[in-house]
């Protein structure tokens, strides 16, 4: 037999293997699924181990006001979709005011079927005894993941030493899974990149640079798209430091009315290697519907790309 391999052979093999490799990172464990690359794919959120979703439950837009506003009847239901549709995490927050509002709505839920992220502002006295009020509000024994929220100056993990040291106790007992930060400007995020404590990142990103981090040390600088590369940027070097990274404001806090600059956006969020997962804050089940069907068809789209290099 001849064991020579030509370089298309070679080409066409390789391209199989990483094709399957990238399948795979997407559907094992126990919640695997068939077919293409999609929205309620498991993903593994960096070198954490844990799955999540592809597509994120947000519960944080207009600082969580839209999501109140439902009342929790209506929140129930809408989270209840999202779960029928293979959407298992849901992000969540002190700010945002809706943690009893989520722990009403999984009730019933298996449990380890969901992934649950929240986020800690400030630096709390205590801060483990604010972790416990956090899942004692949500109804579960544990947190999947837990941030420090809106981090802004650039030795932030200093400042929060208090609850960095906490949150650490906390994963060694079990009470949370992971631990992270939420970062609004360029040097905190940068910080974030390099911290070795950074098991998970949250991160502001769009094609059109809103809402995007800044070198001001303030939580809401008003950005542009010439804010993109540094965060491009940073975002390659957690990937390179096993972080997980989670995309936000993907859909510029809710302010992308046209169809078009949804498209974009989240088309260009699936591109490969960006981020692990994203999360959108969703008023009603269109919006739902609608943002599957973007992802969805933005990843078929990169892996018809991926097809034709190949051919």
């Amino acid at each position: 037999m001849d064991r020579r391999i030509t370089r298309r052979r070679f080409i066409k093999s390789t391209a199989a293997m990483a094709g399957t490799a990238f399948l795979s990172s997407c559907s094992i464990g126990p919640f695997a699924r068939k077919g293409p690359p999609a929205a309620a794919d498991q993903v593994t959120l960096g070198k954490t181990g844990l799955k999540l979703s592809r597509l994120g439950f947000g519960t944080g837009s207009k600082g969580g006001s839209i999501h109140r506003d439902l009342g929790n009847k209506e929140f129930t239901r809408l989270l209840r979709y999202a779960y029928d549709q293979g959407i298992t995490y849901i992000d969540t927050a002190q700010n945002y005011k809706t943690h009893t509002m989520v722990g009403e709505a999984i009730k019933g839920l298996p449990r380890e079927k969901l992934f649950i992220q929240s986020k800690m502002p400030g630096v709390p006295d205590k801060p483990l005894q604010v972790l416990d009020r956090y899942r004692k509000e949500l109804g579960v024994d544990y947190i999947d993941s837990l941030l420090a929220h809106v981090a802004v100056k650039a030795d932030w993990d200093e400042g929060r030493k208090r609850v960095l040291d906490a949150l650490a106790e906390a994963k060694d007992k079990g009470i949370i899974r992971a631990h992270g930060v939420s970062c609004h400007s360029l040097p905190a995020l940068t910080k974030a990149a390099e911290l070795d404590w950074v098991d998970v990142n949250l991160v502001r990103i769009n094609p059109q640079g809103v809402f995007m981090d800044t070198p001001q040390e303030i939580w809401n600088a008003e950005s542009d798209v010439s804010h993109l590369p540094a965060v491009q940027q940073r975002i390659q070097i957690m990937r390179k430091n096993g972080h997980g990274v989670i995309g936000m404001k993907i859909i510029g806090n809710g302010d992308f009315a046209t169809a078009a600059e949804r498209e974009r956006s989240i088309r260009f969020a699936m591109q490969g290697g960006l981020v692990d997962a994203v999360v959108i804050g969703f008023k009603n089940t269109a919006e739902i519907d609608e943002a599957i069907l973007r992802v969805n068809r933005a990843l078929a789209q990169m892996g018809a790309r991926s097809d034709s290099k190949v051919a």
